[in-house]
């Protein structure tokens, strides 16, 4: 008899730290594509650009190769597009295409926000794709690492929580406001560049973009406060073992 009881509780016992270690590793998987795809070619670029010396258009040439590497491997591997990837990627190829805009001093201000228009694109697009872009740059922040809050934001985004539709639809509102915070920080740095003094512009185009991201945070917790409650009450939520 002691034998028949031992053996469910061994394995419980077995189990248990390897489902703590995967709840405890999802913000680190969450964290990953980001890291591999976003801060991965940003780091290279800057290397490669000011440190080793190399031109601006071989510098985004080689460290888009990143990118395009796990772009391809998604789509061949799992059929997916990798939408961090695939964006950094646009980023890179519309970064080569403007190498060539010299000369003017106000065309060479406008140039940056075409950068910014396509990450905003970009992240606009991935909402009507039902993939919201900033979701796992948010998770995070809103699981703090924690198992249940973990589980439960893969539920309500897997759509097998009771709160799963609001969830959803917040989520797509997060990349909504950072897309268009993101967008009209583009519009405003090209109207800048031809209408107001290049002086100007030069200081001022720090100060949209500063100002973007300000607001992509602020108004991002419209979203991101209903979200994180929403988390909070599915973790708190007795589930099946």
């Amino acid at each position: 008899m002691s034998q028949t009881l031992s053996a469910p509780a061994a394995t419980a016992t077995t189990a248990a730290p390897a489902t703590t270690a995967k709840a405890a590793n999802a913000p680190a998987s969450a964290l990953r594509p980001l890291v591999l795809d976003v801060a991965a070619p940003l780091a290279g670029y800057y290397l490669l650009h000011s440190a080793f010396g190399m031109s601006e258009f071989a510098a985004l040439a080689w460290s888009g190769a990143v990118p395009a590497v796990r772009t391809t491997l998604g789509l061949l591997r799992e059929r997916k597009l990798n939408l961090w990837a695939s964006m950094m990627l646009g980023v890179n190829v519309v970064g080569l295409a403007l190498t060539t805009v010299t000369g003017d001093a106000r065309l060479m201000l406008a140039k940056d926000g075409a950068l910014s228009a396509t990450i905003a694109l970009a992240i606009l697009g991935s909402v009507l794709l039902g993939r919201p872009l900033m979701s796992s740059a948010l998770m995070p922040f809103l699981t703090k690492g924690d198992r249940a809050r973990s589980d439960a934001w893969q539920r309500l985004a897997d759509g097998r929580a009771a709160g799963s539709r609001s969830f959803r639809r917040h989520e797509r509102l997060f990349s909504t406001i950072w897309g268009t915070a993101l967008l009209t920080e583009c519009v405003a740095r090209v109207v800048g560049a031809f209408t107001l003094p290049v002086s100007t512009m030069a200081w001022l185009s720090t100060v949209f973009l500063v100002g973007a991201i300000a607001a992509g945070a602020v108004l991002g917790q419209i979203a991101a406060d209903p979200m994180e409650k929403l988390v909070r009450a599915e973790a708190a939520r007795p589930t099946d073992c």
